[in-house]
């Protein structure tokens, strides 16, 4: 009987830590937006948008940095989320947007990291007053190419603190040749069908990816995180292009529309 006993204590030990796991990156992601969820009342606070609309000058510059999303796979010319979003928010502010596209099919947030700390985008981050960064999909895939769920598992952990430290690498960076510089992150998306068996599995393993991405922009001030998972999910797959896993011009569109969304609904953090 004191076998039985233990091991279904053991059982439940494992069960109560494997829900955790799964469920605690949700509730902090969620503890996190809603501190930004509106904007502020305070005179003192402003919005991303508002902010925009007044800063000096007739021009704003966007920067765009990361893999395939960035680069606008899936969509048709000019119909990419760079462009998109940088046309929709200079209706909205009244402004020129010059923005400049250095999306790279198939990098790596550690491909990435190099590429900034070396000086490749230094003089775009300068006169930047908005980057766009979404990079990580590729830290999964490669690793996941050709193993199974159980190795993939094993890995999760540290391939999550490893592209974390890059992230953290890339917006410190940023933020030292230019401190003003807004930072749009974007979560991490699962394309996959409900029909598809590895879903639930990704289904669960995302909200600790993408807590990463949170943890990493409430370090830094004028930072905000895309919430791409609202726009692109197992509801919206029409948002895909026929790869199944790029947005299409569609899917791009609905992403660009949340960027405004938020830009207009949360308030722009200011250096401590």
């Amino acid at each position: 009987m004191k076998i039985i006993k233990y091991f279904f204590v053991f059982v439940l030990i494992i069960s109560v830590s494997i829900s955790t796991w799964f469920y605690y990156p949700q509730y902090q992601i969620q503890k996190m937006k809603k501190h930004v969820i509106e904007v502020s009342t305070e005179a003192t606070k402003v919005s991303y948008i508002d902010y925009f609309r007044n800063t000096v000058g007739t021009q704003i510059y966007h920067l765009a940095i990361g893999d395939s999303i960035i680069r606008g796979v899936g969509a048709q010319q000019n119909e990419d989320l760079v462009s998109q979003f940088s046309t929709r928010l200079g209706k909205q502010i009244h402004k020129k947007i010059q923005f400049q596209n250095e999306g790279i099919n198939g990098i790596t947030s550690s491909e990435l990291k190099e590429l900034v700390q070396e000086g490749r985008f230094d003089e775009e981050i300068k006169k930047s007053d908005i980057v766009t960064i979404n990079v990580g999909g590729n830290d999964i895939l490669r690793i996941a190419k050709g193993r199974d769920f159980h190795s993939i598992l094993q890995t999760f952990d540290q391939l999550q603190s490893t592209f974390s430290k890059n992230l953290s690498d890339i917006t410190a960076r940023i933020k030292m040749l230019n401190s003003n510089a807004t930072i749009v992150f974007l979560e991490l998306y699962n394309p996959l069908s409900p029909d598809d068996q590895v879903y639930p599995l990704a289904d669960k393993l995302l909200p600790n990816w993408n807590l990463k991405i949170y943890e990493v922009a409430n370090q830094y001030s004028s930072s905000i995180v895309v919430e791409t998972t609202k726009v692109i999910n197992r509801e919206n797959l029409q948002n895909l292009s026929p790869d199944s896993v790029h947005p299409n011009s569609v899917g791009y569109m609905a992403i660009s529309k949340q960027i405004i969304y938020q830009f207009k609904h949360q308030y722009r953090k200011k250096a401590v």
